[in-house]
């Protein structure tokens, strides 16, 4: 499934051809209205008053236009439903329920809706709608599936469980409403709004929530009152070729601090499956690397491909190393270069955490010797102590690192 989409939008060119359009209708009609062109998240683009229109249009002009745009549908329709007898439609999320609002749409998907406000409800919806009518430019811009803000979202949730905490992690369009919710079982309450609150504000104002917080404790307090922000960090803006198309949102871990860095994860899982590191990545989530990339990597060991779920790491040892304990992670080794004896099992002796699910030993009672050549494989289990006891100079082997 596609993890990124192409939507369209109208554009500012757009917004004027459909302004100009209705302003003749106005006029036409000897109308003093105010007219409102509005995105796919009823955030106004343009507005524009005719001469002697009342000063309270301007807020209902974009309030119609928002309800025809985020319910993808003529206001008209949302006012006859209260007027039928459904009261219960006032209380609907965003919506005005006042004839004057239509969609702009471009093959079946809305772009924008424009509102009208000012004078009879008929005479504002006839000039909305000549001003849908007009021929209208628009932009086209990448946007987050569901799929994707999944992915991102649990991407970040594997994470948070193998480190042994339970935050609530959202995912949001590029316009902050929210398009995936991971809450686990025993993660708090209070996080369900909160990251939702820290997405929204990393998708609209295109950087990480952090930057809100630095700056409300750095002594612009002010920053407090910026439209639809929240000063804490846990947010950060997912983007493909440099343009946001969503954010993802972390509350609730230990402390903010790792709200921040399984934020970012999530968002890393994006990038590397629509461009993996080192550039070798493609759409379809493959990677590939060339001998001479692969050469280059073992020289000094290291990765070379880091995902949510795997990773691969060119591997060089040049002598023994202390005993390793993977509690979450499966280790497939194959060998390229050079032998190697593993010890496999036993009892971990003078034993110390260095992260979450990861152990090391400076030794082990007992346990199984395996001796390695080239062109073997070893897959070691999560939970099973394992130490390179003696190695060639160099012994050079890939490991595959997958999450258990």
């Amino acid at each position: 499934m596609a993890i990124v989409r192409t939507r369209r939008m109208i554009d500012n060119d757009g917004a004027a051809a459909v302004l100009a359009a209705a302003e003749r209708k106005a006029h036409e009609l000897g109308a003093r209205v105010v007219l409102a062109v509005v995105d796919p998240w009823g955030e106004l683009v343009e507005l524009r008053r005719t001469a002697g229109a009342q000063v309270a249009s301007s807020r209902v002009a974009v309030d119609k236009a928002r309800t025809a745009a985020i319910f993808v549908r003529p206001s008209r329709e949302m006012e006859e439903q209260v007027t039928n007898g459904r009261i219960g439609a006032l209380a609907l999320h965003g919506a005005s329920c006042l004839i004057g609002g239509i969609p702009l749409a471009v093959g079946g998907e809305v772009i924008g809706a424009i509102g009208t406000s000012g004078e009879t409800p008929e005479e504002d919806e006839a000039i909305s709608i000549a001003g849908a009518a007009a021929e209208l430019s628009f932009t086209e811009a990448p946007a987050l599936t569901y799929e994707g803000a999944k992915l991102a979202a649990e991407a970040a949730g594997a994470e948070a469980a193998r480190r042994g905490v339970a935050p609530v992690i959202s995912a949001v369009d590029a316009g902050g409403a929210l398009m995936y919710l991971l809450r686990p079982d025993h993660a708090q309450v209070a996080s369900v709004e909160v990251t939702t609150d820290k997405a929204r504000t990393a998708a609209i104002y295109r950087r990480p929530s952090k930057d809100f917080e630095d700056q409300a404790s750095g002594g612009r307090p002010s920053a407090l009152h910026l439209a639809r922000a929240v000063p804490l960090q846990g947010g950060i803006p997912i983007e493909q070729d440099d343009r946001t198309i969503g954010a993802i949102g972390v509350s609730g871990a230990t402390s903010a601090d790792e709200d921040n860095e399984l934020a970012q994860i999530g968002a890393a899982a994006i990038a590397a499956a629509i461009e993996p590191p080192n550039g070798n990545g493609h759409r379809n989530r493959a990677a590939f690397f060339p001998a001479a990339a692969v050469a280059e990597r073992f020289g000094e060991g290291g990765l070379l491909l880091d995902t949510a779920g795997y990773k691969v790491d060119a591997g060089r040892r040049e002598a023994p190393g202390e005993v390793e304990y993977h509690e979450h992670t499966v280790d497939v080794m194959h060998v390229v270069q050079g032998s190697a004896t593993v010890l496999l099992g036993g009892e971990m002796r003078d034993v110390r955490e260095v992260g979450p699910g990861e152990l090391r030993a400076a030794a082990v009672d007992g346990g199984e010797r395996r001796d390695l050549r080239p062109g073997d494989v070893l897959a070691i289990p999560n939970g099973v102590p394992h130490q390179f006891v003696d190695v060639t100079q160099p012994f050079l082997y890939f490991v595959v690192k997958v999450a258990a």
